[in-house]
């Protein structure tokens, strides 16, 4: 739990009654490798801190998935869009390897930003990441070649090239397992 109060305290610290009260509201969970953690069409329950693992958010799809993000340790990760909408995700969830989560319940979040003195500057702080980080992916699948995609990975997220199956970075960066191959064999 430390390494989520670093985490935190790097945003906007809590004071002492306010982290213990924040705290207090989290529950740990484990998942093994390979494990979804929302399934399509399930509604978004949790904010969760990822303490160790890797996660991927994708669209399956009968032939190939279509993998559109990844997280890591000291992360919050959650299908935000259907957390705010308390409506079905139309994405899933999974574990790539054996992960932690600190979660928190979307009413428990909702107690936290009402009762602390900073908790929705944190949870604004947070909501503006997520937003930058999908903006700057659209802007790229948009306006760059899956090459300069591929490259922007080694700067962007160099953990994300060591420990992700390739085959989902393909999809990440919207070609085939082929493609990108040719891409690796052109570059290196």
């Amino acid at each position: 739990m430390e390494e989520i109060k670093k985490f935190i305290d790097n945003i906007s610290p809590m004071s002492d009654s306010d982290w213990i009260f924040f705290s207090s509201k989290l529950k740990k969970v484990r998942f093994d490798k390979n494990t979804i953690v929302l399934k399509l069409g399930k509604t978004e329950k949790h904010l969760s801190f990822i303490s160790k693992g890797i996660i991927r958010l994708y669209i399956p799809k009968e032939e190939s998935d279509i993998t559109f993000g990844f997280l890591f340790e000291n992360e919050f990760v959650t299908a935000y869009d259907s957390l705010l909408t308390q409506t079905p995700s139309e994405y899933e969830i999974e574990t790539l390897t054996e992960t932690i989560l600190w979660q928190i319940s979307n009413k428990d979040l909702h107690e936290v930003y009402k009762r602390t003195s900073n908790g929705n500057i944190i949870g604004r702080k947070m909501a503006e990441n997520m937003y930058l980080i999908k903006s700057k992916r659209e802007l790229s699948l948009l306006s760059k070649t899956a090459e300069e995609r591929y490259l922007n990975l080694f700067s962007d997220r160099p953990k994300l090239l060591k420990q992700i199956p390739l085959k989902y970075i393909a999809s990440y960066i919207g070609v085939t397992p082929q493609a990108l191959s040719r891409i690796r064999k052109r570059i290196s």
